[in-house]
């Protein structure tokens, strides 16, 4: 596994982190929209978005990655009806691949398991295979929920491909 690049601080969110965050949010939203070439998720004002994150749960459940100074990362935990899901994951793209996902994973995990957790979740969009990697080489490695679709659009106007066999059966994504 990567060791993290020089000063790395993972800490607890402050509100002086509230443009950063959005920023994060915008680049985990534009992510999103390449992985499905769909330009219109996450709407207009992807980073307001990330104001009703913080909402829903709370500054107390949020971590930020710095580097010199600078918040390159953003991870959370947000309630689920079986406990408790890191969500989201975000590592600034000039930054990734130098081990500051894996902190942050590392300081979502420990906030999960002091406020009482012993299941801890991560989603994971279909197509993004990478994240499905990362999680996994994390200790990620029990199924928990299938999330299946049903897509009632025309097929000319369905963006899916072919994706993983899951329990030897096909999926699109």
């Amino acid at each position: 596994m990567a060791e993290a690049e020089g000063d790395v601080t993972v800490r607890g969110y402050a509100d002086g982190d509230l443009e950063a965050c959005r920023g994060l949010w915008v680049e985990l939203t534009e992510q999103h929209r390449l992985i499905y070439d769909s330009p219109e998720i996450g709407g207009d004002d992807p980073g307001s978005k990330f104001d009703g994150h913080l909402a829903k749960v709370g500054a107390d459940q949020l971590w930020v990655a710095e580097v010199d100074g600078e918040v390159v990362g953003l991870t959370g935990l947000q309630p689920i009806d079986e406990g408790i899901e890191i969500e989201p994951v975000v590592v600034a793209a000039s930054h990734r691949g130098h081990g500051i996902g894996r902190l942050l994973i590392e300081a979502a995990i420990a906030g999960g398991v002091a406020s009482g957790h012993n299941l801890i979740s991560v989603g994971v969009v279909g197509r993004n295979r990478e994240a499905m990697e990362f999680y996994h080489a994390m200790g990620f490695d029990v199924v928990g929920i299938v999330e299946l679709m049903y897509d009632t659009r025309p097929g000319a106007d369905q963006r899916w491909r072919p994706g993983d066999t899951i329990a030897g059966l096909p999926f699109r994504n």
